[in-house]
C-alpha cells in the first residue's frame, strides 16, 4: 500500500513482557504469523496475516515494563513537525522523534485527556500491507473523558475535517481526511472505570465476530462487549491476557440504518 494521508492510522504496535504468549494468543485469535525478532530495532517483530505486515509486537524498553496496550500511529509527512504541533496544542511528546534506520521516523505523543497514540514519518516502511482484510487494522476510536480538548488537540495537530453523528445516546465525532473517514472519537461515560485513562482503542477484522471472541476468551482473554451488531459490522470489544484493549469487528455482517451524520 501506498503512504497513507496525514492523519491516517497507518500502523499499531504493543509491547507485551510475554511476547511469545502475545504471538499464541494474537495467532489463534486473528490468524497471524511472524517475522523474526530484529535485535537491532529491540526485538520488534512483525505481525503478517496472509502474509501481509498488519501490526507488531515487541517486548518493553528497560523501565517499560507493566500494563501492555495498543499503539495507533498516525500518518505524517514531518514527524518533527508534527511533534511541534503536539507541544504547542497542550499535548506531550513521550519520545521525540526518532529515526527507525530507513524505515521512517517514530514519536510517541498524549493529548491532553491522556491518550497515547504513536506518529509515523514513512521511509522504506510505509505502514499497513493490508487494511479490513480478515486479521488485519480495520479501524480506530478516541477514547476520552474531555472529548472538547480532544477534539480542539486532533483538529490542530491533524487537518480532520469533523463531524458529528446525531445519537442522543452517544457523543460520537468521526475525522475525515479528504474523502476518508479515518477516526472515531467516543466520550468515556460513567459506564467507564475511573481507573480507565482515555485511550485509542484499534479494530481488527475478523471473518466471524463471535468465532474471535469464543477463541480469545477460551485463550485466557476477557470479553468487555459485545458481541453486538451495528451498521458497521458486528464488533466486540476485548483485553488480551495481558491486559491490552482491542476490538475485533466482522465488517460483512451490517445490520441496522447508518446514523445521520452532520458536519461541524
Amino acid at each position: 500500500m501506498a503512504v497513507q494521508p496525514e492523519g491516517t492510522p497507518c500502523w499499531a504496535d504493543a509491547m507485551f513482557s510475554d511476547v511469545e504468549g502475545a504471538k499464541s494468543f494474537y495467532g489463534e485469535v486473528l490468524g497471524w504469523t511472524f517475522g523474526e525478532a530484529s535485535s537491532e530495532y529491540g526485538n520488534y517483530i512483525q505481525a503478517y496475516a496472509h502474509g501481509k505486515a498488519v501490526a507488531a509486537v515487541v517486548p518493553p524498553m528497560p523501565g517499560q515494563e507493566g500494563h501492555s496496550q495498543w499503539c495507533v500511529y498516525f500518518a505524517s509527512p514531518d514527524a518533527a513537525a508534527t511533534a511541534g504541533r503536539i507541544r504547542e496544542n497542550g499535548g506531550e511528546v513521550l519520545m521525540e522523534p526518532m529515526g527507525v534506520g530507513d524505515f521512517g521516523t517514530m514519536c510517541l505523543g498524549r493529548d491532553p485527556s491522556g491518550a497515547v497514540f504513536g506518529v509515523w514519518q514513512a521511509g522504506t516502511h510505509e505502514g499497513f500491507e493490508a487494511i479490513g482484510e480478515p486479521g488485519a487494522y480495520a479501524w480506530a476510536e478516541v477514547f476520552t473523558r474531555e472529548p472538547e480538548k480532544t477534539d480542539a488537540f486532533l483538529t490542530a495537530v491533524f487537518p480532520y475535517r469533523v463531524k458529528q453523528m446525531q445519537d442522543e445516546a452517544i457523543d460520537f465525532r468521526i475525522f475525515d481526511v479528504g474523502e476518508n473517514t479515518v477516526l472515531g472519537r467516543m466520550r468515556m461515560t460513567d459506564e467507564f472505570p475511573p481507573e480507565i485513562p482515555s485511550y485509542v482503542n484499534v479494530y481488527f477484522a475478523v471473518a466471524d465476530c463471535d468465532a474471535a471472541v469464543a477463541r480469545a476468551t477460551g485463550l485466557g482473554g476477557v470479553l468487555r462487549f459485545g458481541p453486538m451488531d451495528s451498521p458497521f459490522g458486528r464488533f466486540a470489544a476485548l483485553s488480551d491476557p495481558q491486559g491490552a484493549s482491542f476490538s475485533v469487528i466482522d465488517l460483512s455482517t451490517t445490520e441496522g440504518e447508518m446514523p445521520q451524520i452532520t458536519e461541524v
